[in-house]
């Protein structure tokens, strides 16, 4: 399987001319009766042995991680950050592996964050919560620094949203150590972070309407990270977790997925719709029990719920042609096209 990074890669290389490239995804649009834009292509596997160096990577690391932390905590995490960077080396510089080369650039920034932490915890094992907070926002930042590093060198499209999250939670973390009182206002913090996080995936999008590029594949990611920072904290804010669920939560919370099913079609994204799911099921299993459906409750949930996501999925573009003439037509020119 051969992703749309790929693709442009070999045009880049001269492998196979522009014209090729288009004609190719032009076919395969045509098999498929769907734009290649509107296919939301990302590339997770190569092929099985994906997999078994994935396994045998994470094996690999886990091992040094162990050993690295037998001779000091900040050990583990700089044995990690320097083995993940020499096999990206390979496998992602030369094999272009594309689930090892996720592995490998969580794994760096993961050990890249640790480091710190564990020298810290070494040093100094009893602080108070507001230091911690402030050391957090620091290690935060060394994983922006991490993902930043990596990108320049390996350009991962997975490495955006990560040094991306990083940031996130420095920033969340800096709040926390200049006022310890925070608490609940996190929340609205970590919403605000997605908004930004979304802003920044559709930058990256927008400079990509065709999606025949890395950038689709970066703001994939963007996308993939900023759903939960935005839908979480939403539905969490209205409590739907907190207790019983009545009819004016459940309309507020089926408003907002319809909310994010509009946005979604419009940016020709999902990745709000998934995340926002879970809070979707509960709020309406919670209803049906209420109002009585209490052994088939799931069933007509999973039934409801089904039926309209795969109604959305088969009619989307006919629906996407609705919104984007909803929006405006100097809106819609900065948007993937919708077919006729």
């Amino acid at each position: 399987m051969y992703s749309e990074s790929d693709l442009d890669a070999a045009v880049s290389a001269g492998a196979i001319s522009p014209a090729a490239a288009a004609a190719l995804r032009a076919h395969v649009a045509a098999q498929r009766h769907a734009p290649a834009v509107d296919e939301e292509h990302f590339r997770l596997l190569t092929g099985f042995n994906d997999i078994f160096v994935a396994v045998a990577l994470a094996l690999l690391l886990a091992a040094i991680a162990q050993i690295g932390v037998s001779i000091t905590p900040a050990m583990g995490g700089i044995g990690v950050a320097g083995a993940a960077w020499l096999l990206a080396e390979y496998f992602t510089r030369r094999r272009r592996m594309a689930l090892p080369s996720i592995l490998l650039l969580v794994t760096f920034v993961g050990g890249a964050v640790s480091a710190p932490v564990g020298a810290l915890a070494t040093i100094q094992p009893d602080l108070s919560d507001q230091v911690n907070a402030a050391i957090l926002s620091v290690c935060g930042l060394v994983g922006v620094g991490a993902a930043w590093l990596h990108w320049r060198r390996f350009m991962v499209p997975i490495t955006v949203a990560a040094g991306t999250l990083a940031l996130t939670g420095a920033v969340v973390a800096v709040a926390f150590s200049i006022w310890p009182q925070l608490g609940d206002m996190a929340l609205p913090l970590v919403l605000a972070a997605g908004i930004a996080t979304f802003a920044l995936a559709m930058r990256w999008d927008m400079s990509d309407r065709t999606r025949t590029t890395r950038a689709s594949d970066v703001a994939f990611w963007l996308h993939l990270a900023a759903a939960p920072l935005i839908a979480h904290p939403m539905f969490h804010l209205l409590g739907v977790f907190e207790g019983p669920v009545g009819p004016g939560i459940a309309a507020v919370v089926l408003a907002l997925y319809l909310g994010f099913a509009v946005v979604a079609l419009a940016v020709d994204r999902r990745a709000l719709l998934v995340s926002s799911l879970a809070y979707v099921l509960f709020a309406l299993y919670q209803l049906l029990r209420s109002a009585g459906a209490v052994e088939l409750g799931a069933a007509f949930t999973g039934l409801v719920i089904g039926s309209a996501l795969l109604t959305l999925s088969a009619f989307w573009q006919p629906m996407r042609r609705r919104v984007l003439a909803m929006i405006g037509h100097d809106m819609a020119m900065r948007l993937p096209p919708a077919t006729a």
